[in-house]
């Protein structure tokens, strides 16, 4: 991988990419298998579960809790221990480490403090630290709201109801629900706000609690209600990453050739499945198979009208294919996307306007139209996303240069490598 400081030329596609990728297990899917793994009554395996920053921030955090975490080929070990505290947590900037793990860290035996990379300070965490404290937790964090904090673990945790307002993450209501059946009265979070972004990724952690037998009713609007108990043993098989497989998509479709993902699953909670409907209105084709997902395109890119509220970590790569469409796109209902790893509707109006793109942002998403583009650097913000909807520019961009493509391992190790091999 390239220093941070040599901006990496992408590659220009000079015909059409036929090619098929294998993709690295899901982030989202790993990081709640291993904190329920930790919570569990007995040792479990996490299968092919992704190796990258986010994932080993998330062990190394589980570990200095108490559990134990161990390598086994492509797969994790985990066995549970006593949780115990005095000990330091650094997040990254992942926000699955940020948000999933203090609630974990109450019932350890002792303070723990969290802090992270400087970008992860801006992240919001009041809404998960104010659920907290409704569930009886002590946590001192100067009233910021965001890292660094310290979470006083007393051992147990009340827990009960508690209503938050998730406007700006799903990952607060996840955050709660992951440990809320080792409390003493469970956790009955209600969310009061703007409708929650990225509905299923709190889905995922439902289905993932109850393939550990814990009892969780979300039947009603705006409510989950985990019951105490056990969290049981499981072994866990990890999905392929499928927002991962957005700009590998974006080769076939952007040069007219054509990409297969294999191992792409016929009924997922993960938001990336919605790429299959994504590149249908751009233009392209998707076909799933037995053998995986595969994706086609004629070479010419349609624009489109389009919600992005429950999968907003696609936008960066959507936006990146309405940059290269022949007509104006409209994305929309993803406001919350401006307290990810930066502003990334900010970033890339700012990044896209850069290269020629005619961009504007609205409150809650980018209008986009067709324009002529030019060569540039493409800087990411230390975001792997935003480095995804560099790599897609260039392939119909010359002269392209992405900042720090490094900051892909966040949920890719060899990203790059893999993206060049495309082209060889």
């Amino acid at each position: 991988m390239n220093d941070a400081a040599e901006p990496w030329p992408a590659p220009h596609a000079d015909g059409p990419v036929r090619a098929t990728v294998r993709l690295p297990g899901s982030k989202s899917l790993t990081n709640r298998a291993l904190v329920l793994a930790a919570l569990s009554d007995g040792p479990s395996v996490v299968r092919q579960a992704l190796r990258s920053r986010d994932t080993e921030l998330m062990a190394a955090a589980l570990g200095h809790l108490g559990a134990g975490v161990h390598n086994d080929g492509d797969d994790w070990k985990v066995t549970p221990g006593p949780l115990h505290g005095g000990v330091r947590v650094h997040c990254g900037l992942a926000g699955t480490v940020m948000r999933f793990v203090p609630p974990v860290a109450a019932l350890a035996d002792g303070p723990v403090l969290f802090d992270g990379d400087p970008h992860a300070r801006s992240r919001p965490m009041h809404e998960v630290l104010r659920g907290l404290r409704g569930l009886g937790v002590v946590v001192e964090d100067e009233g910021r709201g965001v890292l660094p904090f310290t979470v006083e673990g007393r051992g147990q945790v009340r827990g009960g109801r508690v209503t938050i307002d998730a406007s700006a993450s799903s990952q607060f209501i996840s955050a709660l629900l992951l440990a809320g059946a080792k409390y003493d009265e469970g956790v009955d979070v209600r969310h009061d706000g703007k409708p929650v972004p990225s509905l299923p990724h709190i889905d995922m952690t439902v289905e993932q609690l109850r393939l550990h037998g814990v009892d969780v009713d979300d039947s009603a609007p705006n409510r989950w209600w985990v019951q105490p108990s056990d969290v049981r043993a499981v072994d866990v098989l990890v999905e392929p990453d499928l927002s991962n497989a957005a700009p590998f998509l974006a080769a076939g479709l952007v040069t007219g050739g054509s990409v297969t993902i294999p191992g792409w699953p016929r009924r997922t909670t993960q938001a990336g499945d919605a790429l299959r409907e994504i590149v249908t209105l751009m233009g392209g084709t998707a076909e799933l198979t037995d053998e995986g997902l595969t994706v086609g395109g004629g070479g010419t890119l349609h624009g489109i009208d389009y919600d992005l509220h429950d999968v907003g970590e696609l936008t960066p790569a959507v936006a990146a294919l309405c940059l290269l469409a022949d007509s104006a796109s409209h994305l929309r209902g993803v406001a919350h996307i401006r307290g990810h790893e930066t502003d990334r509707l900010a970033a890339l109006a700012t990044e896209f306007t850069a290269f020629g793109g005619q961009v504007s942002e609205t409150d809650d998403g980018l209008t986009i139209r067709p324009a002529s583009l030019h060569g540039g650097t493409f800087h990411t913000y230390a975001d792997h996303r935003m480095a995804h909807a560099g790599v897609i520019l260039g392939l119909a961009v010359p002269d392209v240069l992405v900042e720090n493509i490094a900051t892909t391992s966040k949920t890719f190790p060899d990203f790059a490598g893999t993206w060049a091999g495309l082209f060889t």
